[in-house]
């Protein structure tokens, strides 16, 4: 049992870094503490317990997580400091060494977050105190921390699966997460229900590679949607990111049919090169990457595909990358995610000869981006002057108000007093122009 006295009355900061699966655990870890009578500090405020959550996807991300703790550190002095997430499950003994850093905990030990802290905490922080390191090796990573949290936004992240198998040479995640695990369904459809008795309209599906969801339980990530279509009072379904072989055909289809899962999908391509490809060991080609956007196409016309792109990889020649950008023009997409390659100790990609130069991952970047910028204005551009459904999430006072369509176009309502009455509420309104800085559309109401 967890002594709660000891937190009542207290106040925690949160800071996360990386991805929404990272976003949707802290908030979970904010809601855990909450119930024990833990208070979110106000911006300002110097907090009591503060929680970082970490990302090392790439070097800059670890360089971020060092900035993130030593700025909590600095802004909560005697803060009992507790740092989790993927750069401390790779690098403890580094996060262990930052100076007002109290507890580090790995992958496998987050699920227990609240125990650890309860049990090194004890309701202060003693002089002189030496930091607790607590991590598992890859191979003993099992544990599954549920997480179904909004946060302070309006679409709650439900976390379906966590770890991953695929080990492509450029990726330290499963070093960082574990293997793919995962929830029974059962146990799912009852945090939808629960998100929904909330008020919830939206759920994002996340995880590290959803597709592969049922390696613990025997289920289907199919099995999963279907079972999720049919939770009443959830609107919105969104699938975060999927890998495309993972991306089957019926479940396409059946997402093309379905009562509440949105025409939006996310599809890591990261190399339109087969050859690039082949170095990373990614599972498919481009013939199958093909496949897949046009059978959604075909079945979802105004469905909004996002695809990762990663630039600069080793062994990505000059040719190799001409073919990624011919092969991305062609592609009827709507947002590419670029980011440059990072070396990442203990991955295979250090065995490839081939470097490419910092000046030419930035050009290759701005190309790519450059070329999504097109693809999105296109896109949203086809669906000025028509009607659509959008979400509304609360808006900071005095600012624009913004919401989803189903295919995922942004939409921004200009200020007024009454909006907040639009806030979780799904409205239909007429898409205007563009708003000031090209990133979404007006409504019109």
């Amino acid at each position: 049992m967890i002594d709660t006295s000891a937190f009542q009355g207290k106040t925690a900061a949160y800071y996360t870094l990386g991805c929404k699966l990272n976003f949707s655990e802290t908030s979970t870890f904010g809601r855990l503490l909450q119930d024990m009578g833990v208070r979110t500090a106000c911006k300002g405020e110097v907090a009591d317990i503060c929680i970082i959550n970490t990302c090392s996807v790439t070097e800059v991300a670890d360089h971020k997580c060092r900035q993130a703790i030593h700025r909590m550190v600095r802004e909560n002095p005697g803060a009992f400091v507790v740092v989790t997430g993927c750069y401390a499950q790779l690098k403890p003994e580094t996060v262990s060494d930052i100076e007002g850093v109290d507890l580090v905990l790995g992958a496998n030990e987050k699920a227990d977050l609240i125990q650890y802290l309860s049990e090194a905490w004890s309701g202060g922080k003693p002089e002189n105190r030496q930091p607790e390191c607590h991590t598992e090796k890859t191979k003993d990573i099992r544990t599954f921390a549920p997480s179904c949290s909004r946060g302070n936004r309006t679409r709650y992240f439900l976390k379906v699966q966590d770890g991953c198998d695929y080990f492509c040479t450029y990726c330290t995640i499963p070093y960082a997460r574990g293997f793919s695990r995962n929830p029974t369904i059962d146990s799912l459809v009852k945090q939808a229900e629960s998100a929904a008795v909330e008020g919830g309209k939206e759920i994002v599906l996340t995880g590290v590679n959803i597709g592969d969801f049922g390696k613990t339980t025997g289920e289907k990530f199919l099995d999963l949607v279907k079972a999720l279509d049919m939770v009443s009072g959830i609107c919105r379904y969104r699938i975060s990111s999927i890998e495309p072989d993972l991306l089957d055909d019926e479940l396409i289809s059946y997402c093309s049919q379905s009562r509440a899962f949105m025409p939006h999908f996310h599809i890591p391509l990261q190399s339109g090169s087969d050859e690039v490809l082949k170095l990373m060991h990614r599972r498919y080609d481009t013939s199958l990457f093909t496949h897949k956007v046009k059978l959604i196409k075909v079945l979802m016309p105004e469905a909004f595909i996002g695809v990762d792109v990663m630039v600069g990889t080793r062994g990505e020649r000059q040719e190799y990358f001409e073919d990624t950008y011919k092969f991305l023009e062609t592609l009827d997409i709507s947002q590419l995610h670029v980011f440059p390659y990072s070396e990442r100790p203990g991955t295979q990609a250090l065995k490839i000869p081939y470097i490419v130069s910092d000046k030419d991952k930035k050009l290759r970047s701005e190309r790519l981006l450059d070329l999504s910028d097109k693809k999105t204005h296109a896109f949203y551009e086809h669906f000025i002057g028509t009607e659509a459904e959008v979400l509304f999430e609360k808006a900071v006072r005095g600012k624009a108000m913004h919401g989803f369509t189903k295919n995922y176009i942004r939409v921004e309502l200009p200020p007024s007093p009454d909006n907040d009455k639009f806030d979780n509420q799904i409205v239909k309104v007429r898409l205007g122009g563009f708003n000031y800085d090209k990133t979404a559309l007006k409504a019109i109401l």
